[in-house]
Formats: structure tokens, sequence, C-alpha cells
């Protein structure tokens, strides 16, 4: 059973992998982004969407964070 989950685990990231891989080489195209009056760097399109993501998955878990501390400091001045 223990041997089954890792093999299960291994084919499960190497698809994520190869499906990576191939969303990064189907979007080479370089595009410059334009947001409020700035203008990025050319890049391909993978680079950015990445780039994306990955600041995504740490804004959004600092923003969770935020939002429990205040939470719980609103409940200590209530009691």
């Amino acid at each position: 059973m223990r041997n089954l989950k890792r093999v299960v685990l291994a084919v499960f990231l190497l698809l994520v992998i190869l499906i990576v891989l191939a969303f990064v080489l189907e979007n080479q195209q370089s595009v410059s982004l334009l947001f409020l009056g700035w203008s990025g760097p050319e890049l391909p399109v993978s680079v950015i969407i990445v780039l994306a993501l990955l600041m995504g998955m740490l804004i959004g878990p600092l923003l969770g964070w935020l939002v429990t501390r205040l939470m719980r400091s609103s409940r200590k001045q209530l009691i």
C-alpha cells in the first residue's frame, strides 16, 4: 500500500511537470504588459503567467493570515 501511494504520487508529479512543460513550450510569444501607465519588459506569455501565479501564491496566504490576525485582535477587544 505504501509503495502504491508513492507510485501514484510520482505519476501525478510527472503528469504535472509534463503539463507545465507543454504550457511553457506552447506560449513563447513575447508580450509587453502595460499597467497604470507602466510598461513592463517584453517577456514570454508563460513567464508572465507563472510569475502571476507565484505572486498569488504568496499574497493569498499573507492576506489570509492578516485577516485572521485582525479578527483575533478584534475578538480580544470585545472581551
